[in-house]
């Protein structure tokens, strides 16, 4: 709005439709107008045609008489500004451009309004789980038809253009009541799953302990093969070794079997023989002369004596040999030859 004197000059938006009235008549309407006129001959309206949004917070009582806030959003236009400005005060201000009243305000209390009656009336017949569960869309269709079906907003020239229901909720110790058996549900699938994994690491733990049991049997039952197997190398082995040793013992024994009765009949027959040696020289010893034995008995011994370098002879010895040698009635053994002596 600017001012210039008596003159005023209005330049609106594409979202402000304005109307100028001036004498009881309509001298313009629109939007996004931009005029001149008197201030103290014209009258201006001006209506927002965008969408507008409603926030609503409050309270309302279950089937069961529980309290619940519940909290939405309506959204609405003014769809027949012209009609809107004859029904509310959206008169402006011709220095400062401002609404005289509060047009909105007023609107925004009778959707109010319009919306709680709808919504109560559907929440008085829902108890207090249902409406805090599922009562949102219900809610929701219900305040949408009502407000769209209402004469009085179609009255006004309002329109309204959707309508969302944030949350239903509960109060606070009645909200944690109703969730508790949903926490406790979660809290036994949690557990049950919980459970579940348990048994199925105890069951892969078994199967493994199994399989580990089952792979010591194993390699016992192979330990016990192999022990009985090296046993029975060892067994054969000794067996052989024993066998071999029995022969080896069984050979030399033999061996030294011949040789004894090879060395007793050399023996035996030495000895045959010499017996029989001593048999004939005995026999040829048996009418000889004792003188002659005794000198061939000396003779012998004359030979197995050691050997003598230089032997002296006395005269005392001599005679003693000779003595012993010559027989008391023969002191001289003839030769043949007269005055020799042997």
């Amino acid at each position: 709005m600017t001012r210039i004197g008596f003159f005023r000059h209005y330049r609106g938006g594409p979202n402000a439709h304005v109307i100028q009235v001036r004498g009881g008549q309509v001298r313009r309407a629109g939007a996004g107008e931009s005029f001149w006129f008197r201030a103290l001959t014209a009258v201006l309206s001006e209506v927002p045609t965008d969408d507008r949004e409603l926030p609503l917070l409050f309270h309302a009582r279950t089937q069961d008489f529980q309290d619940v806030t519940v909290q939405l959003t309506v959204g609405y236009r003014f769809t027949d500004p012209g009609l809107a400005a004859t029904r509310l005060d959206f008169s402006i201000d011709p220095d400062q451009g401002l609404w005289r009243g509060q047009p909105l305000d007023q609107v925004a209390l009778l959707v109010t309004e319009l919306a709680q009656q709808h919504a109560l009336g559907l929440l008085a017949t829902m108890p207090l789980e249902r409406a805090v569960a599922g009562g949102a869309d219900a809610v929701r269709s219900r305040v949408a038809e009502g407000l769209q079906d209402d004469l009085r907003l179609g009255d006004i020239g309002i329109g309204v253009v959707g309508v969302r229901v944030v949350a239903i909720r509960a109060e606070p110790d009645l909200e944690r009541a109703l969730q508790t058996p949903a926490r406790e549900r979660v809290q036994q699938e949690a557990d049950r799953a919980t459970y579940e994994r348990r048994a199925l690491a105890v069951e892969r733990e078994r199967a493994i302990s199994e399989n580990e049991l089952q792979s010591r049997i194993e390699l016992a039952v192979r330990e016990e093969r192999l022990v009985a197997q090296e046993g029975a190398n060892a067994r054969s082995r000794a067996t052989e070794v024993a066998a071999a040793q029995r022969i080896e013992t069984e050979a030399q024994a033999e061996h030294e079997r011949l040789r004894s009765v090879a060395r007793a009949d050399s023996i035996r027959a030495v000895g045959t023989a010499e017996a029989d040696a001593t048999r004939a020289r005995m026999s040829a010893y048996e009418h000889t002369d004792p003188r002659v034995l005794l000198a061939l008995a000396a003779r012998d011994a004359a030979e197995n004596l050691p050997q003598i370098g230089a032997l002296t002879l006395t005269p005392d010895l001599l005679t003693g040999l000779l003595t012993q040698l010559v027989r008391p009635d023969d002191r001289a053994i003839p030769d043949g030859r007269e005055g020799t002596v042997r």
